[in-house]
């Protein structure tokens, strides 16, 4: 089958779906499945360097709606050579110009919404949401409605999305995310991050990993911190992750207030086999979002072993809970102190089990293979049904 993804942007630093698009590229890849990448990037773009497949420039977005004005006109060129293409993410103009693109030709076309049809947004950003109003109906609402198939990664997921307008029509079907294991054995891969990070060695590691965003809950995590640090003066919290300056000074300040600035490390992105490192070399990892459509950090976690502290606007949180692969609270400061002070009144033995449940959660649901074997079933039905 050949595969079109189509999005904003590439970079790592943007969030899940960039990461979902490298991920689900390289299993299909492995498949035999042959795939390409559609983005609104400048085309020298250094994290284009090391992209899981060709990747065709669409034009360079300007603004924050990353309007390209010959994308549409580009893709039209190009979708007769794939089966599907698949369109990851609402808001920015790649969606509205891959709908324009395909209207008349026989290539269908599906959108992996990634939480961006969740109702927390238009609570928290009033003001954006009606903006997002002025042109719902005569854009996103259409790409929505026209695409062979809306894709949600959960069930919370697909409920949520019907809450934020009440012009919405779609045909949703559930694809659940996935995550590859860690590439290399957890002993060798926590060298590497101690290697590069040696002060931290002789630390009990908590770990955020994720943009440094409102939305993330981090500054929740830092006060949570401050509350339970003295109960060991080992325990040390790593914040991986890249934001706006102005945001990341914010964090930063607020550190020095809560008087735990020496005992916050701040790495900035960490990306292969450092990200799975910091996995391997932490305790426990924290992330209290307010919102997370699925929480493609949380499964990485999973997957090497770590207990997850999680908030449960997470729309995985019941399977975490139910998989006793962490904790789960409330999205506040309380909620957060909570997670944290459970984790830490553990003995070793149950330590122990609940990385195991970590591995077993990871193992039976949020493995990449079966991300794609789902997301290719969903295409292959659509075939044989208009075939």
């Amino acid at each position: 089958m050949r595969l079109l993804h189509v999005l904003p942007t590439l970079d790592p630093a943007s969030g899940g779906p960039a990461q979902a698009v490298r991920q689900s590229t390289l299993a299909l890849t492995r498949l035999g499945h042959a795939i390409e990448i559609a983005t609104l990037d400048e085309p020298g773009a250094p994290f284009l360097l090391d992209a899981p497949a060709h990747v065709t420039p669409l034009g360079a977005g300007r603004g924050n709606y990353r309007f390209a004005p010959q994308a549409s006109i580009r893709l039209r060129k190009q979708a007769p050579r794939f089966d599907a293409v698949i369109v990851h993410g609402l808001w920015q103009y790649h969606s509205f110009a891959t709908r324009h693109a395909l209207q008349g030709l026989s290539v269908p076309y599906y959108v992996f919404a990634h939480g961006m049809l969740d109702p927390w947004f238009k609570r928290t950003y009033p003001l954006k949401h009606l903006k997002k109003w002025l042109y719902w109906p005569w854009a996103e609402y259409r790409v929505l409605r026209d695409a062979r198939a809306v894709l949600f990664t959960t069930e919370e997921e697909r409920l949520l999305a019907r809450q934020s307008f009440w012009l919405y029509r779609a045909r949703e079907c559930i694809v659940p995310c996935g995550t590859p294991a860690p590439p290399g054995d957890a002993a060798s891969l926590r060298a590497g991050f101690l290697r590069a990070y040696p002060t931290l060695a002789a630390q009990r590691l908590i770990l955020f990993l994720g943009r440094l965003h409102p939305k993330k809950g981090c500054d929740l995590l830092l006060t949570a911190f401050a509350r339970v640090a003295q109960t060991d003066p080992r325990l040390h919290l790593v914040m991986a992750g890249t934001g706006e300056a102005e945001i990341v000074s914010h964090l930063q300040t607020l550190a020095r207030e809560l008087n735990v600035a020496t005992r916050v490390t701040w790495t900035g992105l960490l990306q292969h086999d450092l990200k799975w490192g910091a996995f391997a070399a932490s305790d426990a990892f924290v992330l209290p979002s307010h919102q997370e459509n699925f929480g493609i950090a949380v499964t990485e976690a999973l997957a090497s072993g770590t207990p997850v502290l999680i908030s449960d606007k997470i729309n995985i949180w019941r399977e975490v809970d139910a998989d006793e692969a962490g904790f789960v609270a409330a999205d506040t400061v309380d909620g957060t102190t909570a997670n944290l002070r459970r984790w830490l009144s553990l003995d070793r033995a149950r330590t122990e089990r609940m990385r195991e449940q970590a591995r077993l959660a990871f193992a039976t649901r949020f493995t990449i293979d079966a991300h794609v074997r789902r997301l290719l079933d969903v295409l292959a039905s659509d075939r044989d049904v208009n075939a």
